[in-house]
C-alpha cells in the first residue's frame, strides 16, 4: 500500500511504498500502521530538544571543572542553544511551506549531526556555546516540521490528540536523556554524550527518509520571498488568538525550562544529589508529564481542548506560586519543593498539546509559518527564563522556583487575557481523522 500520487511529489513516491497515509485531503481515516510509523517518527523529531538538553544536564558541573569555567558560564551552553532554537525556528517555516516539508527537514538534520560531532570534540567551553547553538538551529527543523505535518493532517481536536500521542515518544526523552547521560558520564565522559546525540541525529535522517511521507502538496506551496514571508508573520502577529495560545503554552514551557536550567545546580550543588539520582530523579517528572499528556488525549474525546488548556493553566499558576512560597521559607527542604515541582511539570501535558493545537487551528494554508513563530515565541520565553536563572543564581533554589512561579502566571494570563473571550478553533481541513 503507497500513499496517493496526489499527496507526495514523484521523487518522493519509490520512498513510501511501506505504508499508506490518509489526510483530510484524502481520507476521514489513518490505518493504525501508518498512524504508528507517523507517530513514532514526528515524536521522536520533536525530541531533538529534550534530547539535545536533558541528557548532558548531569555533566553541566563537570563541564565547568573541565575547562574551569564558572557555573554561570557553563549554563550559556543551554541559553545558547535556546536562542537558536527560538530563532532558528523562523527560518524553517517559509522554506517549508516554499519546498515542502523534507527538504528543510533534511538540511536540518545534517546540521545537527555535524553540530553533535563537533560539540564532542569541542576544546574549550567557548567553543562548545558555540557548537550548541548551531546543534539548536539544525535540530529545531524537527520541531517546527512536525507540528506543521501534524496540522497538515489532523483538525484541532484531533491535532491535540497527536500531540498527546507524540508525547509517548516525546516525553521518553526527558526520562532516559538524564538518565543516561549520567551514565555516559560516570563510564565514558561528557563527550560520549554527543557522540550518542550525533548517533540519534542519523537515525532520525534515516526514519525521515523511510517512513515519513511528504505531506505538503505541490499546488499548496507558496512562492513568497523574505518579504512575503515577513508580511504572513506580521498578519501572524496580529491574530490575537493564535497568539495568546502561543504564550499561553510558551510560559508554562519557559517555567519548564527555568527548572531544566536551574535543577542541576540546585540539586547536584545545594542538595547534594548525584548524578545518576539526579537523572532518575528527572525522569520521574517527566513521567507525570507523559501520564498527563495520555490523560488529556482521553479527556478530548468528550471535552473541547479550550477548556481542557484554561483549567490546566489555571493550576499550573496556582502550583507555581506554591512552589515559589515553600522554596522561600525553606519548607521540608528537598521533600517540601518535590511535590508541587512535580504537579508543576505534570500539568503541561494539559497544556503543551492543546495549545499547540488550538494555536495551528485556522492555519491550514500558512501550517509552516505558523509552526515556526509559535515555536519562536514559546522558546523565546524559555530563552528569557533560563538567562533569569543564570543571572539570579544563589545556590540555592529560590531563583528557579521564583522564574517557575512567575511564568506559570503569565501562561494564566495570556490566556485569560489574550485570547478573545468565546473563542472556538473553526475546522478548516476537512472531516476529523480517526486516531482511535
Amino acid at each position: 500500500m503507497r500513499v496517493p500520487d496526489r499527496f507526495m511529489s514523484t521523487a518522493e513516491r519509490p520512498i513510501h511504498h511501506l505504508c499508506r497515509i490518509s489526510s483530510p485531503f484524502t481520507s476521514p481515516r489513518m490505518t493504525r500502521s501508518a498512524l504508528l510509523s507517523v507517530t513514532l517518527i514526528l515524536g521522536a523529531l520533536t525530541a531533538f530538544a529534550p534530547m539535545s538538553i536533558d541528557m548532558y544536564l548531569p555533566g553541566l558541573p563537570t563541564l565547568g571543572r573541565e575547562f574551569h569555567a564558572e557555573a554561570g558560564t557553563v549554563e550559556l551552553t543551554l541559553t545558547a542553544f535556546f536562542v537558536a532554537l527560538a530563532l532558528s525556528q523562523l527560518l524553517y517555516g517559509p522554506f517549508a511551506d516554499r519546498f515542502g516539508r523534507k527538504a528543510p527537514l533534511y538540511v536540518g538534520l545534517i546540521l545537527y549531526v555535524v553540530a553533535s560531532v563537533a560539540c564532542a570534540l569541542a576544546p574549550d567551553i567557548y567553543t562548545l556555546i558555540g557548537m550548541r547553538f548551531l546543534q539548536a538551529s539544525g535540530g529545531c527543523a524537527g520541531i517546527v516540521i512536525a507540528r506543521a505535518v501534524v496540522r497538515d493532517l489532523f483538525e484541532s481536536r484531533e491535532a491535540a490528540r497527536m500531540f498527546s500521542l507524540m508525547m509517548l515518544v516525546m516525553g521518553s526523552a526527558p526520562i532516559l536523556a538524564p538518565i543516561a547521560g549520567g551514565y555516559l558520564l560516570v563510564w565514558l565522559g561528557w563527550r560520549s554524550i554527543f557522540w550518542v546525540l550525533a548517533g540519534f541525529g542519523v537515525l532520525c535522517l534515516l526514519g525521515v527518509a523511510v517512513w515519513l511521507p511528504e505531506t505538503r502538496r505541490h499546488d499548496a506551496r507558496t512562492s513568497d520571498g523574505v518579504l512575503g514571508a515577513a508580511a504572513r508573520y506580521a498578519r501572524l502577529l496580529r491574530d490575537r488568538a493564535f497568539v495568546g495560545y502561543a504564550l499561553a503554552g510558551g510560559f508554562a514551557q519557559a517555567g519548564m525550562f527555568a527548572y531544566i536550567a536551574g535543577s542541576p545546580s540546585v540539586f547536584i550543588d545545594f542538595f547534594g544529589l548525584s548524578a545518576t539520582a539526579y537523572g532518575w530523579l528527572f525522569g520521574a517528572n517527566a513521567l507525570g508529564l507523559i501520564a498527563s499528556s495520555q490523560i488529556n488525549r482521553r479527556l478530548l474525546a468528550h471535552g473541547s481542548a479550550t477548556r481542557i488548556l484554561s483549567r490546566a493553566n489555571t493550576i499550573n499558576a496556582c502550583v507555581g506560586l506554591v512552589l515559589a512560597a515553600i522554596a522561600a521559607t525553606g519548607l521540608d527542604g528537598l521533600a517540601g519543593i518535590l511535590l508541587p515541582l512535580f504537579c508543576y511539570l505534570t500539568s503541561l501535558g494539559f497544556i503543551f498539546p492543546n495549545s499547540a493545537a488550538l494555536a495551528l487551528a485556522e492555519q491550514g494554508q500558512r501550517a509552516g509559518i505558523a509552526s515556526a513563530l509559535f515555536g519562536t515565541l514559546t522558546y523565546s520565553g524559555a530563552t528569557i527564563s533560563s538567562m533569569l536563572v543564570a543571572r539570579l543564581h544563589n545556590g540555592g533554589p529560590v531563583p528557579m522556583t521564583v522564574v517557575i512561579a512567575g511564568c506559570g502566571v503569565l501562561a494564566w494570563g495570556a490566556g485569560r487575557f489574550i485570547v478573545p473571550a468565546g473563542t472556538q478553533p473553526r475546522v478548516s481541513v476537512g472531516e476529523p481523522v480517526d486516531i482511535e
